[in-house]
């Protein structure tokens, strides 16, 4: 049986559409990436906000397509919006032949077998006892890769609807991620990518404390190039991990922080445990003791309850702090969640406007930054030759892969995929950096 993958969203789906693809094939059947001609289809959706609902649901309808014109055979959906609408998406969706939540990526090959057989298969286990050890196809380019340390989410913010479809927090052993780790640096992976919703708690659940210092300091052992992290919550980053990040060369000075907003009422609001203080003594404090990082984090515009002064407030915070890198989302009232039933919604069109706002400003200590690197000789890890821009194509440690910019390059010689190189700073262009290698 021929059987494609298509994964949408985050990277810590992705991990989970390479479980299932290892599973699989394991099983004997011949796995690809391509719907066009394969027997089944499986869809890892995301479903966390509306812009990623739409994007499923097109998918679901392109898939579908594929099936009328008799270039594909069945639909499996999987993932975050399945689990989130598991009555709905069968009823008013006949394309799709079987769903499965996110309690049951290991179930897939009993969930495809049914499909083959002419079955229409259900599978929902419980969210929050998953199997999150075992093999994977990793898709990634083979310089980079993700290591999915815990799953799920104890945080509850008001807006988020994550604990809701994939369950309470649960940490992987140590044992089993260094075994992971181990196989991936072996098969020569230079650019190790921590992941997890929340990767500052690792540990709590299954050893009673943070243990993230700990398994960052047995990963600095193997040969990776770049450890990078994903995501760093501003609550319990404490001096111990702040410590290993400035001491540990192989740690990348690039930290995502998800502050979501600086105004102490709105903070409140959204159930977060910082305040406006305490995020600035945070990020004082992490440029004190982290020569040269680079920041990043997510903000939300439109809250219920934001006026005009929480606003500027907000855009305040961004002037002061200067944060490199910030994405910057428009609040979805998502069902189910408290924030989706508080009074004074925002108007929409004035929370876009808002959004529109704060890009602007963005982008302005976007440029500020990349202005600053003129001059600059800087590490760069190449990505391949772009024919559209002519040149190649790679990233410096302020850069994580497809959430960030890029340094574009010229070279005399041929460059590598994955190969690290210097390249000398000499101009920017559209928010990305340009330059020359350094022989």
């Amino acid at each position: 049986m021929k059987v494609a993958f298509v994964s949408l969203g985050c990277a810590k789906n992705l991990v989970n559409t390479e479980q299932m693809m290892a599973l699989t094939r394991a099983a004997g059947h011949t796995v690809t990436g391509e719907p066009e001609g394969a027997d089944i289809a499986v869809l890892n959706t995301c479903g966390f906000i509306d812009s990623a609902k739409s994007e499923a649901i097109q998918n679901i309808l392109e898939l579908a397509a594929l099936k009328d014109q008799g270039k594909l055979g069945k639909l499996l959906v999987t993932g975050c919006l399945s689990q989130r609408y598991q009555d709905e998406l069968t009823k008013e969706m006949p394309e799709v032949d079987g769903v499965m939540g996110t309690g049951s990526y290991t179930d897939i090959v009993s969930a495809l077998e049914e499909l083959a057989a002419g079955g229409h298969p259900r599978r929902f286990g419980d969210i929050s006892r998953t199997d999150e050890d075992g093999e994977r196809l990793v898709t990634t380019p083979s310089y980079t890769a993700f290591l999915k340390i815990a799953e799920g989410c104890d945080n509850r913010c008001a807006f988020c609807i994550i604990p809701y479809l994939r369950g309470r927090y649960r940490s992987r052993t140590m044992e089993a991620l260094l075994e992971e780790a181990r196989a991936l640096a072996d098969r020569g992976v230079k650019e190790l990518i921590v992941i997890a919703q929340d990767i500052t708690r690792y540990g709590i659940d299954l050893y009673h404390k943070q243990m993230l210092a700990e398994l960052l300091n047995e990963l600095c052992k193997l040969p990776f190039h770049w450890i990078r992290l994903h995501y760093l919550y501003p609550d319990i980053l404490g001096d111990d991990l702040i410590e290993v990040i400035a001491r540990q060369p192989k740690i990348v000075k690039y930290i995502d922080i998800p502050l979501q907003h600086s105004n102490d009422r709105i903070l409140k609001a959204m159930n977060r445990h910082t305040t406006n203080a305490q995020i600035r003594a945070l990020l004082g404090k992490l440029r004190e003791r982290i020569p040269g990082v680079v920041l990043r984090t997510s903000l939300i515009c439109g809250l219920p309850g934001e006026g005009e002064a929480e606003f500027e407030e907000l855009c305040q915070f961004l002037r002061e702090s200067a944060i490199e890198r910030a994405g910057i989302f428009q609040f979805s009232p998502e069902e189910g969640t408290p924030a989706a039933e508080m009074e004074d919604q925002v108007d929409p069109d004035v929370a876009q406007r808002r959004v529109e706002l704060l890009v602007e400003l963005q982008s302005r200590v976007m440029d500020h930054w990349n202005e600053q690197r003129l001059g600059e000789t800087m590490e760069v890890l190449c990505e391949g030759f772009d024919p559209d821009m002519g040149c190649y194509a790679g990233r410096t440690y302020a850069d994580s892969v497809d959430v960030d910019n890029h340094v574009y390059f010229t070279a005399a010689g041929l460059i590598p995929a994955g190969e690290f190189v210097n390249v000398r700073i000499t101009g920017t262009q559209d928010g990305d950096l340009t330059g020359e290698i350094e022989e």
